[in-house]
């Protein structure tokens, strides 16, 4: 700024009197110029105007005048030097018009560069309010180097280069309000909704899925695949191998596991087949254990399986050239009831299995590790995550003070890190893989849902909806989805404790997964061969309501036109059955 008031109200009056005599001489006749005199106002503040138009970089001194061509011999007299105070003001001029270049911070001049490093580490509404300070900070607050790091710092495109987009602040903009219209669609359930349902009268023993792609089983021994990020429902069966060899009935799927490029299936013969999703629909790898599976485990990335059959633990994984091998073996004294493994492990893969009272750490290169064991103890539930384990302990009951927990231990340590809750009812599923950093959900034979601080090491709060135990739940930043014994599925709003809204199908929920805009839930029934009903019956339909079913629900508003929430409304004139129990409608319902 200007050394003072008096001075820059001094620099202003002449910048007006020079534009109103410029003003001036244009409308009037130019005189003839005398000898040896310099023609006024060609050092003013016209040729400084006229000079920053033509985009020419001046410096802080004006430039001396030029001597006009005439006929007097004797050189022209110099123009008077500006004073000190004039000086600075035609420098503060020249900065102040040049500031784009060099960024302004209070009483420093920064280049763009470096101004842009310090911008990086504000947020959006630093940024906005920034943007209102001058015209200079606004170009520096919307730089697309500052957008795109936002995006990928709050997780949006994040596969995206920056050169992908030409306005990232938009593209920001625009994907906050998909999440806010996204979140009101969970809160009021509008959405799409479909039935999974295999149509061959056959009872559903198992289901898994990963970004959308649904696998099952069934005991007709068949495996489908269902995409439900394409709603194409035609699914396709995975070749078991068994109809060839084998002829007769085919035996029961007892766990199906599914990740980015794998698909497993274990029957209960003790049969493993492994299918590739990128190669087709014949198995790429098959081994056997001697007796039924009690567990079975896939890794979230790359080719490693777990499975748990009598007291014998194998992990078998594929090479490079994806040769499959058996990279361990172990012995356990119990029967295995839960079986992980632990993500993240770069190398061999490892295992933590729960057999009975006993939870133990399998490496490859170390025999069984026990990491918890207290007789007469057994385990309820187990999770894991990349660092920790957690799973449910039941306890002695409260004569003994010792009622049943959740414990959470260190992988790196093999220590005990804290115990969670102290509940009469036994913990019947747990998950802190899926759930936010510190936080951990968990189900109670008590009929409540769980939900604790790490930090705290207790509840944040206790939800109570279901009329049996809890069977599975998982939680994000601002939601709960939980499952019960009954068949009801519930959504919670996290923060307020309120159930949003829920639904209910006959059998239990053993499975149920969600992301940001689809929700997947499975009603398995535990009877595989229901009473009052043959499976070889030529009527199919006497036999539906004892099969359980696959919900796929898409809160997505690209997708909200597929199909209608309303499953009545599926029909149309031109089909003489209606959506369930081939009940033929005389008058069907329009499709919306």
């Amino acid at each position: 700024m200007a050394d003072g008031p008096a001075e820059l109200e001094l620099f202003r009056r002449r910048w007006r009197e020079e534009l109103a005599g410029a003003k001036r001489r244009r409308r009037e006749p130019e005189p003839e110029p005398e000898p040896g005199v310099e023609e006024p106002g060609e050092a003013g503040g016209v040729a400084l105007a006229w000079s920053l138009m033509d985009g020419r970089q001046l410096s802080s001194r004006p430039r001396p005048p030029r001597p006009r061509a005439g006929p007097s011999k004797e050189a022209p007299a110099p123009a008077p030097a500006p004073g000190p105070a004039e000086d600075d003001l035609l420098g503060q001029l020249i900065r102040d018009l040049n500031e784009i270049n060099e960024i302004p911070f209070f009483d420093v001049q920064l280049p763009y560069e470096l101004a842009l490093k310090i911008f990086q580490y504000l947020g959006r509404i630093e940024l906005g309010r920034c943007a209102q300070v001058s015209r200079t900070w606004k170009v520096l607050a919307e730089d697309e180097v500052l957008w795109y790091r936002l995006c990928q710092q709050e997780g949006y495109l994040l596969d995206n280069s920056i050169s992908d987009g030409s306005c990232w602040k938009l593209a920001l903009k625009d994907c906050r309000a998909k999440e806010h219209t996204l979140r009101t669609n969970w809160k009021n359930r509008v959405g799409a909704v479909s039935q999974l349902q295999y149509e061959l009268g056959k009872v559903l023993c198992s289901v898994h899925s990963c970004d959308g792609v649904v696998i099952s089983g069934y005991t007709s021994g068949d495996v489908r695949l269902w995409d439900t990020r394409t709603w194409d429902y035609t699914a396709p069966i995975l070749e078991s191998m068994h109809g060839a060899a084998e002829p007769g009935p085919q035996p029961y799927v007892s766990f199906v596991r599914i990740n980015s490029s794998l698909a497993v299936a274990a029957y209960e013969d003790g049969t493993i087949n492994v299918w590739s999703l990128m190669i087709g629909r014949e198995p790429i790898h098959r081994y056997q254990h001697n007796q039924k599976l009690q567990a079975l485990a896939l890794g979230l990335e790359g080719a490693a399986i777990a499975s748990a059959s009598g007291f014998q633990v194998k992990v078998e994984s594929s090479d490079d050239r994806g040769y499959w091998q058996t990279t361990a073996e172990f012995e356990i004294q119990k029967l295995v009831n839960f079986l992980q493994l632990v993500p993240g492990v770069i190398g061999s893969p490892v295992t933590v299995a729960a057999a009975e009272d006993v939870v133990y750490l399998l490496k490859a290169e170390q025999p069984g590790k026990i990491l918890h064991s207290v007789y007469g103890q057994p385990v309820t539930c187990l999770d894991v995550s990349a660092n920790e384990a957690a799973f449910g302990v039941k306890g002695f009951g409260w004569l003994l003070n010792e009622t049943n927990k959740i414990l959470l231990y260190n992988l790196e340590t093999g220590q005990c890190v804290t115990q969670l809750g102290s509940s009469l009812g036994d913990f019947t599923c747990v998950n802190l893989q899926d759930s936010p950093p510190y936080m951990l959900i968990t189900g109670n034979k008590d009929r409540r849902v769980r939900v604790y601080d790490l930090r705290q090491s207790q509840s944040l709060c206790s939800l109570y909806a279901h009329h049996l135990g809890v069977s599975a739940v998982q939680m994000d930043d601002w939601k709960i989805v939980s499952g019960g014994e009954e068949g009801l599925v519930c959504v919670w709003d996290q923060r307020m404790g309120a159930k949003l809204w829920e639904i209910h199908a006959r059998h239990p929920v053993r499975y149920l997964w969600f992301n940001s805009h689809s929700l997947i839930t499975a009603n398995i029934p535990d009877e595989k061969n229901p009473r009052g009903a043959s499976i070889m019956d030529d009527d199919l339909t006497a036999h539906r309501r004892h099969r359980g079913i696959i919900y796929a629900y898409e809160f997505s508003v690209d997708q909200l036109a597929v199909e209608s929430i309303l499953p009545i409304c599926r029909s149309s004139y031109d089909e003489a059955t209606g959506y369930n129990y081939n009940i033929g409608l005389s008058v069907p319902y329009d499709s919306i």
